[in-house]
């Protein structure tokens, strides 16, 4: 028989959810993102899912300046995982795309990350694991609705 549990309030669900993030981010340690950093795996990440963005939106997107992101580039193309693609209209209109050494990096990193976190889920009964997906499953799209949200109205008070 399962314990009753009453609904939980968002304060306890963020501060555990706070926790969950800092306790895989010392699982993930493991999986080391050498040879990029934190702040350039963030920019891997970000053009993987918006490739073909410019200098000026991914450091928006970083909440950085041009000129941080621009030397982040710079290191992440002298590593070959991203390219600067120049637009054939006008070549002052430069695009950041993920290479593919930066893809299969972070094909890699997932992969070394998933290793680890597998071996968390596996001391968890089955019964847990499949709470623990529905829940994340609706967090991902919580937090993909706010994200997304975010980003257009940040669009709509440029335009």
């Amino acid at each position: 028989m399962t314990a009753f549990r009453p609904r939980p309030e968002p304060d306890e669900v963020a501060r555990v959810t706070a926790t969950v993030a800092e306790l895989l981010e010392v699982l993930w340690g493991r999986a080391s993102t050498a040879p990029a950093s934190a702040s350039q795996l963030r920019v891997l990440l970000i053009l993987e899912h918006h490739g073909g963005i410019n200098l000026r939106t991914l450091a928006d997107s970083l909440a950085s300046t041009p000129p941080s992101t621009s030397r982040l580039c710079d290191r992440l193309q002298a590593a070959g995982f991203i390219e600067r693609v120049t637009s054939p209209a006008d070549r002052r209109e430069v695009s950041l795309r993920l290479s593919g050494p930066g893809r299969a990096f972070l094909a890699d990193l997932r992969l070394r990350r998933e290793r680890e976190v597998r071996s968390v889920l596996a001391l968890m009964p089955a019964a847990e694991r499949t709470a623990l997906l529905t829940g994340l499953e609706a967090f991902r799209d919580a937090a993909a609705t706010r994200i997304h949200g975010d980003s257009r109205q940040s669009d709509d008070r440029t335009a």
